[in-house]
């Protein structure tokens, strides 16, 4: 993902050990906020949501786009993945980093890579269907045209689904 200013809707998280929530187990304990995130943006009218339960999968595009993979506690739309999940642990608690995009353009990050014409092509062809950004999944809400209001609104309603 192309990180821009407006172009994402960035949420991290704090949990400290000994929290009800936390859990040793790193793909177990990223699923409680993939499921927030979900509920948020069921509440918003986004259909078809699943959070994902296993381990990471990774794709040919991965290890060099983040939303090209599929980790513990992401949530996918109809397949796609719409939010993006990363946890950092420390003997305290672990941090969660959460990003959804507001426009799905991988073209901006495959053209930063060093591609030949015809890799890029591809890249810009799988990455494309790799995921999608709330724009498109959100009925009726345009974040573009919102700006930092729709964002917030996002915001508000991921803190209300909080557990």
């Amino acid at each position: 993902m192309f990180v821009a200013p407006g172009a994402q809707v960035w949420i991290d998280f704090w949990m400290p050990r000994g929290d009800a929530l936390w859990d040793e187990d790193v793909v177990r304990c990223a699923r409680w906020l993939g499921e927030a995130w979900a509920r948020a943006l069921a509440a918003l009218g986004v259909h078809d949501l699943e959070v994902h339960q296993g381990r990471s999968i990774e794709t040919k595009w991965s290890r060099l786009v983040c939303f090209a993979g599929l980790g513990p506690g992401e949530v996918n739309v109809a397949g796609v993945k719409v939010v993006g999940i990363a946890q950092r642990r420390t003997r305290e608690g672990a941090r969660f980093f959460t990003v959804a995009a507001l426009r799905w353009d991988p073209s901006s990050v495959v053209g930063l890579m060093s591609l030949e014409k015809d890799q890029a092509a591809q890249a810009i062809s799988d990455l494309t269907n790799a995921a999608t950004g709330l724009r498109d999944a959100l009925p009726g809400v345009d974040p573009e045209a919102g700006g930092s209001s729709t964002i917030a609104m996002i915001e508000r309603e991921v803190e209300r689904s909080l557990p």
